[in-house]
């Protein structure tokens, strides 16, 4: 079996298992860039009480955290952790924002445009900034997470220390820049990852266990 069909075999075997995951959860895309980068380097729970406390202050608008000095910002996003330093970073990613006017405009843009540009703002880095790209500006690209690596290296079906843009270039040849499919096969990775793939894996659990090289079942 070629590694795109292995791929497309994992896929749906996850899809059957869990079914639709509606990702990313967040009620508007500018709510999505923020959580990208809230959730670096840690848990989404902690990413989501931080959003939580910027929607009760009335910050979750570009102009809002853009007018906002940095060490206010950082008082509300404590619990999603180096605070200090990611209250910068939404700054700089909010005054990319206000040059642009407007998030429909920005969707117009081709994708390498728009990942430039991303790749160009303090503290954004490839992983965040494919984040979003496909969950908030709906650009196909997939995205490469620990879970992703660990998932698919136990599988035998990557090296766990490739580089992310070799791992990406593999997933989007695998699912040929399909834009649905990105934004389900990521999240499906995550859930999984998540609840049974975790570091101490829950193999006798797993959907994947018949065809994983790293199954403790075998």
């Amino acid at each position: 079996m070629s590694r795109k069909d292995s791929y497309r075999r994992i896929y749906e075997i996850l899809n059957s298992h869990y079914g639709p995951q509606h990702w990313w959860p967040a009620d508007s895309p500018f709510e999505v860039m923020v959580g990208a980068v809230l959730v670096q380097n840690t848990s989404w729970e902690n990413a989501s009480t931080a959003i939580k406390c910027l929607k009760e202050a009335g910050l979750m608008t570009p102009s809002a955290i853009y007018k906002i000095s940095a060490d206010e910002l950082a008082t509300y996003i404590v619990s999603s952790g180096y605070f200090n330093i990611k209250a910068r970073r939404l700054k700089a990613l909010c005054q990319w924002l206000a040059e642009k006017n407007d998030i429909d405009q920005l969707k117009k843009l081709p994708l390498k445009t728009l990942r430039k540009d991303l790749l160009g703002i303090h503290g954004i880095g490839p992983e965040t900034a494919d984040d979003i790209l496909l969950y908030a500006l709906d650009k196909p690209v997939f995205i490469i997470d620990s879970y992703t690596r660990r998932l698919f290296s136990r599988l035998g079906l990557l090296q766990y220390d490739d580089t992310y843009e070799k791992l990406r270039r593999c997933f989007e040849q695998a699912f040929d820049e399909d834009l649905e499919v990105f934004n389900q096969c990521h999240a499906l990775i995550v859930v999984h990852a998540k609840d049974i793939c975790r570091k101490q894996p829950l193999c006798m659990e797993c959907c994947l266990r018949k065809i994983c090289l790293a199954s403790t079942e075998l």
